[in-house]
């Protein structure tokens, strides 16, 4: 039967291009004028410097007075080398279950939580730096044009320009004649051990100037080389940066000669041409229009973060990115890849953003790392499958860590929520069929080969945790399963029940449905209706992490409206004094989540506190408020793209037969934009709220568009 109100609704979509002066079929727009980076020199700090990177290479700009600092980074430089005492015989899943039991937890932070805080290896590597002296001239100001993905240090008229090229792995430094180069080794690595003196061999012009470095850097494991040559035309000098594993010959590589020919013909414009035309198709992939600029230059800074540090072919994104800590040291958490929050966050926003080259690099090297998954599960836990290390090194190895978070098994069903919104976003019937469901599929059938049945029937895993709650401590181990557990567990065998029938596979859905119908309910806490962290133990205090709510954000389980309010009125009463800069994002989102937008925008404002001048999330509180505890500020990223997340919600819901436009849009908000954002079932929205009045239009995966004016309550079915 038609809907006569629906009938009405689809006339005055049919006439809002008349009613309004607006189309969204407008591309979507460059980086809003008001933002970029314009930072007064001079910038002391590593962590405060301008980044840039191409998915492979990244660079930090920074200094003083008359010298500039270039750190450099490569996202697949690594010592890999396993801790010894992961082969002992107590090293696996049934003797952490023993010591627990037993409560021999000496023997259990020998085993699992001592060799990553005792040895300095594993961890990513910061790959040196070049140091650039300019004699006779000052630093005034540091910039970075996010359009161009071009960095800046101003003297005067005089200024030094950097690209990390979006077609070639060569970071490219434009300079002013009288300037000096010249690489100095990371003095981090020598934390490593015995590894030899680095070979630095310098080629020298008539006038004394350096023209070439190539420096082989040895490491504990391997040898990684930088090239630096020093080109073009009289006057305006450039230099050629390249960063590789292994030895480099002496000479140029072929991307750096050709590039160097045009420059030498032409100008440093014509050779980075094909740089600003990446760029230019990045930025119009979608776009946001907020009335509110600091959170509009975050918003279009952290969507840079993305066009820097991930690309198909490349590392993914860990800790720090493209950007290790260049201190002189090695980086906080080793610079490694946590996955129980932090590439999981990192990775969240692109979904809807359209941002494929970042979601997809992702989804690519999971899918390579799945033989040492498989490995993993078969020689720690026992199983067949996959499972992923809540902590792990580059090539997908375990690197221990607070054992009851870094071993959890369901940590990879976190992970693999990547593959299943990618689908859901896409609705691509070959990722669902060669992608999504075999990655899927290998995470829940470990999964399912470790549950175990409880006194009540109910299948359980012998060990549950809630990261992070009771930290390092044998109270952390929880009565199974904690509702970080049920919810990723719920969440996994559901997922895949979906994706079973989607590819008409009825037995496997029954299967997947049956291990799900034999999960115990999420514990919600009688007293105040809120979620708990376990069935045992409700949320008593502030926590940075909200595991114990991942059922509302961002798995979006169904939960009846009065626990998420209760759980989310819970979690604002204890505060924030335990909270880092991640947190803050993440409440924001849960609370856009459910419609609560100004509260949602309070929390997102309170964010920017944990941020840097240069926009990187330093964990800690920068305002000196009080908002927070913790005060300090290593850098990672996970903040940065939860911050987006958050805007996202706040812009655009949708649960694959429902799209809301602005749900949860701060009152203050009286105009504002998107274009070309991803909702669930693969559709493509556009949509613009100008005095209280809303137009737009939805694109569907066959290609139909949709004009829509003023849908009730911001619902659009599709």
């Amino acid at each position: 039967m038609n809907d006569p109100g629906q009938h009405m609704w689809s006339l005055l979509a049919a006439v809002s291009v008349v009613l309004f002066a607006w189309s969204s079929h407008l591309p979507a727009q460059s980086p809003d004028p008001r933002s970029g980076l314009h930072l007064t020199a001079p910038i002391a700090r590593w962590d405060e410097a301008i980044p840039i990177g191409n998915g492979t290479l990244g660079g930090l700009l920074w200094g003083s007075d008359s010298t500039l600092i270039l750190s450099l980074d490569r996202g697949d430089l690594w010592d890999e080398r396993t801790p010894a005492i992961f082969s002992d015989a107590d090293w696996n899943w049934p003797a952490m279950q023993r010591l627990i039991r037993t409560g021999n937890m000496a023997r259990f932070h020998e085993l699992f939580d001592e060799p990553y805080d005792r040895l300095p290896y594993p961890t990513k590597l910061p790959a040196g730096r070049i140091e650039i002296t300019w004699p006779g001239h000052a630093v005034e100001r540091f910039e970075l044009d996010l359009k161009t993905a071009e960095a800046r240090a101003v003297a005067g008229k005089e200024v030094v320009r950097v690209w990390a090229l979006a077609d070639r792995n060569v970071i490219v430094v434009s300079l002013p004649s009288e300037a000096r180069f010249t690489y100095l080794p990371p003095a981090g690595i020598e934390r490593l051990g015995p590894t030899g003196l680095a070979r630095v061999v310098r080629a020298v012009n008539p006038d004394g100037g350096t023209s070439s470095i190539l420096a082989h850097i040895p490491t504990a494991t391997d040898t990684f080389s930088v090239a630096v040559s020093r080109v073009g035309r009289p006057g305006r000098p450039t230099l050629f940066i390249e960063v590789e594993s292994g030895t480099m010959p002496v000479a140029a590589t072929d991307a750096s000669r050709d590039l160097s020919r045009t420059i030498a013909l032409g100008s440093v414009g014509e050779g980075t041409r094909p740089h600003r035309n990446w760029w230019k198709h990045f930025w119009s992939l979608s776009s946001v229009t907020l009335p509110d600029s600091a959170l509009q230059a975050q918003y279009d800074f952290d969507k840079y973060l993305y066009g820097s540090a991930a690309r198909r072919g490349g590392a993914p994104i860990p800790l720090q990115g493209l950007w290790t800590a260049d201190d002189g040291g090695l980086p906080p958490w080793k610079g490694d890849y946590h996955n129980d929050l932090n590439t999981q966050m990192t990775y969240l926003a692109a979904h809807v953003a359209g941002l494929d080259a970042a979601m997809l690099g992702w989804l690519d090297y999971l899918e390579a790392q799945l033989p040492e998954f498989r490995k993993f599960a078969r020689e720690f836990y026992g199983v067949d499958g996959a499972v992923i290390p809540g902590v792990m090194t580059l090539s997908g190895k375990p690197m221990g860590g607070w054992g009851m978070y870094s071993l959890s098994p369901t940590n990879g069903a976190w992970v693999a929520f990547s593959f299943w919104k990618q689908w859901r976003m896409t609705r691509d019937p070959v990722l669902l069929r060669e992608h999504s469901y075999p990655f899927v599929r290998e995470i829940g059938s470990a999964l399912a080969a470790l549950l175990v049945p409880d006194s009540t029937g109910h299948l359980v895993l012998p060990l549950s945790s809630s990261p992070e709650f009771h930290d390092n401590s044998i109270e952390a181990f929880l009565t199974p399963n904690s509702n970080y557990d049920q919810a990723l567990l719920r969440w996994c065998f559901a997922a895949l029940h979906e994706m079973a029938e989607a590819l008409d596979r009825p037995d496997e859905a029954a299967e997947w449905q049956r291990l799900r119908d034999a999960l115990a309910p999420l514990a919600v806490d009688p007293a105040t209706n809120a979620l708990m962290v376990a069935r045992d133990e409700p949320y008593a205090a502030s926590h940075r992490h909200f595991s114990h709510a991942m059922a509302i954000h961002p798995l979006g389980l169904d939960t009846p409206t009065a626990v998420v309010a209760a759980t989310l009125d819970q979690i604002a009463a204890h505060g924030t004094s335990q909270w880092t800069g991640y947190s803050f994002a993440w409440f924001a989102g849960m609370l856009a989540r459910a419609g609560r937008a100004d509260s949602a925008l309070r929390y997102l404002t309170d964010y920017l506190a944990f941020t840097s001048r240069n926009g990187f999330h330093v964990n800690g509180d920068q305002s000196g408020r009080g908002l927070s505890g913790f005060t300090y500020r290593p850098f990672t990223l996970e903040g940065n793209f939860l911050a987006m997340d958050a805007i996202h919600e706040m812009l655009l819901q949708s649960d694959g037969t429902t799209v809301t436009v602005f749900p949860a849009t701060p009152t203050s908000w009286n105009e504002v934009a998107f274009t070309n954002l991803r909702a669930d079932g693969g559709y493509v929205v556009s949509a613009r709220r100008s005095k209280g009045r809303v137009i737009g239009e939805i694109r569907s995966p066959d290609g139909t568009v949709r004009r829509f004016v003023d849908p009730p309550g911001g619902r659009i079915r599709p």
